[in-house]
């Protein structure tokens, strides 16, 4: 494994991140507001015009009373039981990553796209819980791609390992190149300890920051191992509405131009 750089200190990418967070609140929220992802009166989604409520974070997020099982900040939905195909099913000669069960962001992003609840599921109702739930149902349009259902065998792998494996928390604070994978065919990752938790993600801007439009890895443990894990949310931002302009065509996290959303990942 390479040798942990000391070009820049985890305090400063921490202070960094709080301050893209903070700076990017009043960004995102105006990303999502009128999108597909803005379930209220004023957005576009499939059960905007039929809600009771003007309300936008409320469908995904709650103050208070939130699903702690969900990887997700303050989770106010249920996350699905479904029984996935996983992409494995196909016995593809060129998959390298074992996959973990379903989980992490990726089932707070199939609690609406798998098509088995309704949209308008959540814990807490706008109100502190205490009002009228807004009325819905479940994301329809089989067989377009924003209803995945419960076969997931067509669709990008998720819940893998990113580079077949290799990497592990235990490995230091640095940028780590394809010798470090067990599939070389991928491009470097950087990984960093934040708030004591072990962060990966793809640095395609080469500057050591984890930033928004960068390709987020998540921390997942398979076989005792802790690692990064290639999720939904690693290409998608929900916050980063469709709306927004080409280069933000269904949430991706940086514009496919030339397929960059791939090529961020995969050298080829």
């Amino acid at each position: 494994m390479n040798a942990p750089r000391k070009n820049i200190s985890m305090l400063s990418v921490a202070a960094v991140v709080g301050t893209v967070v903070v700076m990017g609140y009043g960004a995102a929220f105006a990303g999502i507001k009128g999108s597909k992802h803005d379930l209220g009166t004023g957005g576009t989604s499939q059960i905007s015009a039929g809600t009771n409520t003007g309300e936008i974070c409320v469908f995904c997020h709650t103050p208070h009373g939130s699903d702690t099982s969900a990887a997700v900040p303050l989770w106010n939905k249920t996350l699905p039981s479904t029984n996935y195909t996983r992409y494995s099913a196909l016995n593809t000669s060129t998959l390298d990553g074992a996959e973990a069960p379903v989980g992490s962001v990726s089932l707070a992003c199939l609690s609406c796209h798998d098509g088995t609840q309704a949209m308008n599921v959540m814990i807490n109702a706008p109100g502190t819980g205490a009002g009228t739930a807004p009325t819905g149902g479940k994301m329809t349009g089989a067989g377009s791609f924003p209803v995945l259902g419960s076969d997931l065998s067509n669709d990008h792998p998720i819940s893998i390992q990113y580079a077949g494996g290799g990497l592990a928390s235990t490995d230091g604070d640095a940028t780590y190149t394809s010798t470090a994978f067990k599939d070389k065919d991928f491009n470097s990752v950087r990984k960093a300890t934040i708030n004591s938790v072990p962060q990966w993600w793809v640095d395609s801007n080469s500057d050591g920051l984890r930033q928004k439009t960068e390709m987020m890895l998540y921390t997942r443990t398979l076989s005792g191992v802790t690692q990064p894990f290639v999720e939904c949310a690693s290409c998608h931002d929900p916050h980063n509405a469709a709306t927004a302009g080409a280069k933000q065509v269904a949430f991706l996290r940086t514009d496919n131009s030339n397929s960059e959303v791939c090529l961020a990942c995969h050298n080829k």
